[in-house]
């Protein structure tokens, strides 16, 4: 158990996430969790993951399921037995004050205060646009469902003396005054330091005392950058007098901490994560036939790994097919979506180009490389395989199409990164290859199903979904010919491959039998030109057509 209320953040994951959908609390209001600990599952504008615990403590939410709120907003706590949650200003809420619910503005108000404090800025009366948020201030007592929190004895401030609850804490006069801008930090419920997760780390690995550190996240909450400005403003004098003022402290000493308090009256930690329970259930695995390889025979998600499945794993939630009279929100990345290829038919000037290329080279050379690979480690590249190599081989002869303009020009990149566009329930996703010009086939093909599969499974990682310069998108599977791809935003065109079909090509007076299929380019014409574009595409034909440059 940790010994300070630890909050519970929704993540940042990913450069571009601007907020988060919870979708599911995996772990019931009370319940011990441990470090590790999947504790919810949330939708953000890419993908879909669970959200482990950083501490352990008895979770205690405030914001419910269904609710979307912006990246850094508090969403809960994790706290000791018969604690009881600050509110966001760090000191103990008034007994039967809660969280609204209704609108997402409810509880994102409660994330919306938290990052108000830790910038210093006033809390938004207005919803912000994109953010998830609406207008209106939290509501008390809504009856979210959630435990109200109860008012307790602690005084925010200087600790003092040992607690009721018999935690070892520091005294006034014991505590050396904060140098990274002074005053006292501030306590939680219980005279529990409010602290993150990593700046307890970072305190405990440099010898730092954190009643000497003045916090400046939300109430006066300690995070790493408070630590971080304290160890840069500690002086040799200065160090002299914090440690003088901290009897038989020394350079890489803390302050004593107690121990854990033990839970009673409390749900168990079971050896199998909430997280792990649930991925043996959608495998129809029978956990007492696992053996557990974590610390004292924990199950593990790699544990499961061993197991065969007793049936195939069952559907997620959003592979449920949408019926008639449904409604389905734009948010996750469904509202993503939405509102990038609209920005996007909104910001450029789009036109798109088709253009029939030979295959005929491309299905030869792949039948021989399966018989010559076959008792190869080498995976054999599909026509799509070949599709991405040669896109991103030609961009280097017409660097006009890796581009992205911004306010003060047409920026010609010097990486090729390749997204494709990959349906999965619900949406797309656009995994990158990066640096795919100068990969051999192999290793694209190989790379492609990998990140494929993954964003199928939704277990993509997300920084495999940003810094595409140029996108290849198909729906050759659905025997689509020609289609007008929307260019994704930041790029400044995207090639459309068509199904692979039968041409005709004449020889004198005689038909002769191609393969053929139909490439269509989306490109911004406040960047490349109708011609550009135009030798684009003849380039990549021409790669189709001698594929052999293609494997290396």
């Amino acid at each position: 158990m940790s010994d300070v209320a630890v909050e519970v953040l929704l993540p940042k994951i990913g450069l571009t996430m601007q907020e988060g959908t919870i979708e599911e609390w995996l772990v019931p209001t009370g319940a011990a969790v441990a470090e590790g600990d999947a504790l919810l599952r949330i939708a953000t504008d890419k993908v879909d993951v669970d959200v482990e615990a950083e501490a352990g403590g008895l979770l205690h939410p405030v914001v419910p399921a269904g609710t979307t709120v912006p990246a850094g907003a508090l969403i809960g706590w994790l706290l000791a037995e018969g604690e009881q949650p600050p509110d966001p200003a760090g000191t103990p809420m008034p007994a039967g004050s809660g969280t609204s619910t209704g609108t997402v503005g409810g509880p994102a108000s409660v994330g919306s205060t938290a990052l108000g404090a830790a910038t210093g800025s006033p809390t938004p009366k207005t919803g912000v646009a994109g953010a998830g948020m609406s207008a209106g201030p939290t509501t008390p007592g809504a009856g979210t469902g959630f435990p109200a929190p109860m008012q307790t004895g602690a005084a925010a401030g200087a600790l003092a003396g040992p607690t009721a609850s018999g935690l070892l804490t520091a005294s006034p006069a014991s505590v050396a005054p904060p140098l990274n801008g002074g005053g006292a930090t501030t306590a939680g419920p219980v005279g529990r330091l409010l602290a993150s997760p990593n700046a307890r780390r970072v305190a405990l690995g440099a010898g730092v005392d954190l009643t000497a550190v003045r916090g400046t996240g939300p109430g006066g909450r300690i995070v790493s950058e408070d630590v971080e400005e304290f160890l840069a403003e500690l002086s040799g004098d200065e160090a002299a007098s914090l440690l003088s003022a901290t009897p038989g402290a020394s350079a890489t000493s803390v302050l004593p901490v107690a121990p854990a308090l033990p839970v009673t009256g409390a749900p168990s930690v079971t050896p199998v994560s909430p997280l792990v329970r649930r991925l043996a259930k959608e495998r129809g695995i029978d956990l007492s036939e696992v053996n557990g390889t974590g610390p004292g025979g924990r199950i593990r998600r790699a544990d499961l790994d061993t197991v065969g499945p007793a049936r195939e794993a069952a559907p997620r939630r959003r592979n449920a097919a949408p019926r008639p009279g449904d409604v389905l929100p734009l948010t996750g990345m469904r509202g993503t979506i939405a509102r990038r290829m609209h920005a996007s038919l909104q910001e450029m000037a789009q036109l798109t180009h088709g253009y029939e290329v030979r295959m005929d080279a491309v299905v030869s050379l792949r039948d021989r490389l399966k018989e010559e690979w076959a008792d190869t480690e080498l995976p054999v590249p599909t026509l799509h395989d070949f599709l991405l190599k040669a896109a991103a081989l030609a961009l280097r002869d017409h660097p006009l199409l890796n581009a992205t303009v911004r306010e003060d020009g047409i920026h010609l990149l010097d990486d090729i990164h390749l997204g494709f566009a990959v349906a999965v329930p619900g949406g797309l996703m656009v995994p990158v290859i990066e640096d795919a010009a100068v990969l051999p086939l192999p290793e694209i093909a190989r790379t492609a199903k990998a990140l494929a599969h993954a964003a199928r499974e939704g277990r993509i990682p997300p920084d495999r979904l940003e810094g595409a310069t140029f996108t290849v998108t198909s729906l050759g599977g659905y025997g689509v010919d020609f289609f007008t791809p929307v260019i994704n935003p930041g790029n400044v065109a995207i090639l459309g491959v068509g199904r692979l079909r039968d041409g005709v090509e004449w020889l004198d007076d005689r038909p002769l039998r191609t393969r053929v299929l139909t490439l269509s380019l989306t490109f911004d014409h406040r960047a490349v030109d109708g011609a550009p574009a135009a030798e684009y595409l003849r380039t990549v034909g021409e790669l189709l057509r001698k594929p052999l440059r293609l494997l290396v």
